[in-house]
């Protein structure tokens, strides 16, 4: 299969549905593509955590076609979708996940476990990302011993340690206080800036607002796909479609 797209994630009439006639997602259509920095955004049980889920290939749509990198994960196995998820994707979530006892280093090189790469360059690796997040000095620090929103960065860096295409971030700031919060945002600009593709599932409006594009969700549906400045009007005939 050859494949070329400058898109990294394309959803096209994807559905997702449970017994009892729930429908998490109605036809979604939704184009991310490189290098964009995009907020997912609604309320609880509007359908964006089912939407974090089918973009990061960890459920599958129950209709309709998602595309990753170009693509179709309908028709991998699952030993090749999880190889196309680790490459093309990494996860922050909002409660950190790392390893208790285990320095920063060794819980950002946790993230390249899968993926065939010796310890030794793990560890390399694992610092130059906490570098990018700038945590480089706290390289020997247990989470124990790190703030939440040190923990958060190194959870971040766990994300980008593989360098992937897309980071997908699951209401990054929630446990956070504010100003740690506006620190943690203020470094996924910067990534951004630095090429990284970014999308941030969140219920905060006021997040969503700070960010070039709002994908707004509400009851399973993209009610607005809003961008700041000129290429506004392209992305919403996008809505619908």
């Amino acid at each position: 299969m050859t494949v070329s797209s400058d898109a990294v994630i394309e959803l096209r009439d994807a559905t997702k549905s449970y017994p009892g006639g729930v429908h998490a997602l109605r036809r979604v259509n939704l184009t991310v593509e490189e290098g964009e920095l995009l907020a997912v955004v609604g309320p609880s049980g509007s359908g964006k955590s089912t939407m974090l889920n089918v973009m990061g290939t960890l459920d599958k749509p129950t209709t309709g076609t998602v595309r990753v990198a170009g693509y179709d994960v309908s028709e991998l196995s699952d030993s090749r979708l999880s190889a196309l998820r680790a490459r093309h994707i990494g996860f922050v979530f909002q409660h950190f996940h790392l390893a208790a006892g285990r320095d920063a280093v060794d819980n950002v090189a946790d993230g390249l476990l899968y993926a065939g790469v010796p310890l030794k360059e793990r560890r390399t690796r694992a610092r130059e990302a906490l570098a990018k997040v700038r945590l480089d000095h706290r390289c020997s620090h247990t989470p124990n011993e790190l703030s939440g929103g040190e923990k958060q960065r190194v959870a971040i860096a766990r994300a980008l340690v593989g360098d992937p295409r897309l980071l997908l971030a699951d209401e990054p700031t929630g446990a956070l206080d504010t100003a740690s919060g506006e620190i943690v945002m203020e470094l996924l600009h910067e990534l951004n800036a630095s090429g990284t593709t970014i999308c941030v599932i969140t219920h905060d409006n006021e997040i969503a607002d700070s960010l070039p594009r709002r994908v707004r969700f509400k009851d399973g549906e993209i009610v607005s796909d809003t961008r700041s400045g000129a290429r506004s009007a392209s992305c919403t005939e996008e809505v619908g479609s």
